[in-house]
């Protein structure tokens, strides 16, 4: 199979590993799994690709509950381990008139506190892919695990989500720069662009800057409800949307990078891959939660509906 990221491998064979945060979505009373690496996981492994998931939850009963859930959802818990010491994470999930969320994230949890094993390392060996996010690198336990994961892994991809006060902008740089793909939105594009010392004001341009000044040939910029960039080497593949009534964000980037990342793996056609990722986030913010279930037919039927 000819594909922009794997070569020769049905969609069944190819192995990504997501690394990160998991955790329950409060919204009031209501809890709904989530973590963006978790969320960007169940897509891929909704899609057909059996992404594992590496993370830690606590030895309580939102623990427990967590790990049914996603054995619930046919995602391997075989790497995500319980520890004694500390609380499964949760987060508070605040929606304005627009349904955009904000977050409250409880500190030092279970996933900020994951040790580097021999079974972490061998799973990132043998991955195609590995998926790591901003969020982790919160605390100096996680953040240790994740550097030494990534100079095991063979491909990297860096999702960018700043969630204040939880990052550091000398670590996400490191981060970006160990990466061969990073995905970010537009807010965090220019926001990290200008700490960089990027005088430019045009998206494209800072973009342009991030790939010079990271030495990194696949970047993505989400736009929100006006699409997002994909750039490949000095190519660019724009979508500009899609018209739809939102009920909530959250988890709608997520969505969209396994959905792009699934098909790199299964195309060379750039195009369709980020007109497909930007099709699956726009129906994700049409629900509420972070990781509806949406079937490939569903997906083509939103992106076509005449042939419906």
């Amino acid at each position: 199979m000819n594909s922009l990221f794997v070569d020769n491998k049905p969609t069944n064979q190819i192995a990504i590993s997501c690394f990160g945060e998991i955790l329950w979505d409060c919204f009031g009373e209501d809890k709904r799994v989530g973590g963006a690496p978790l969320n960007v996981c169940l897509r891929l492994n909704s899609l057909g690709i059996k992404a594992q998931m590496l993370s830690a939850v606590g030895a309580d009963k939102l623990g427990e509950n967590l790990l049914e859930k996603l054995t619930d959802r046919e995602v391997s818990t075989d790497f995500i381990t319980i520890n004694p010491n500390k609380k499964t994470s949760t987060v508070e999930v605040t929606l304005d008139e627009r349904g955009c969320a904000s977050y409250e994230i409880v500190a030092d949890t279970a996933w900020d506190n994951i040790e580097l094993t021999t079974e972490l390392t061998d799973q990132v060996k043998s991955s195609d892919i590995f998926v790591f996010g901003s969020l982790i690198g919160r605390e100096a336990v996680s953040l240790n695990t994740l550097k030494q994961l990534v100079q095991l892994a063979k491909f990297k991809v860096f999702d960018v989500n700043l969630r204040k006060p939880h990052y550091d902008l000398a670590t996400l740089i490191e981060l970006m720069k160990s990466a061969d793909f990073i995905k970010l939105n537009d807010d965090e594009l220019y926001e990290i662009a200008q700490a960089m010392g990027s005088k430019f004001h045009s998206l494209e341009q800072n973009l342009e800057f991030i790939a010079e000044q990271t030495n990194t040939s696949y970047l993505c910029v989400t736009k929100g409800r006006h699409g997002a960039l994909l750039k490949i080497n000095n190519q660019n593949y724009y979508n500009s949307g899609f018209l739809i009534k939102v009920v909530d964000t959250v988890g709608a980037g997520d969505s969209f990078l396994g959905s792009l990342l699934y098909q790199l793996c299964n195309t060379t056609d750039a195009q369709y891959a980020v007109n497909f990722a930007c099709a699956v986030g726009a129906m994700v913010a049409e629900h509420h939660g972070a990781t509806p279930e949406l079937s490939l037919q569903d997906i083509q039927q939103f992106m076509n509906p005449e042939m419906g």
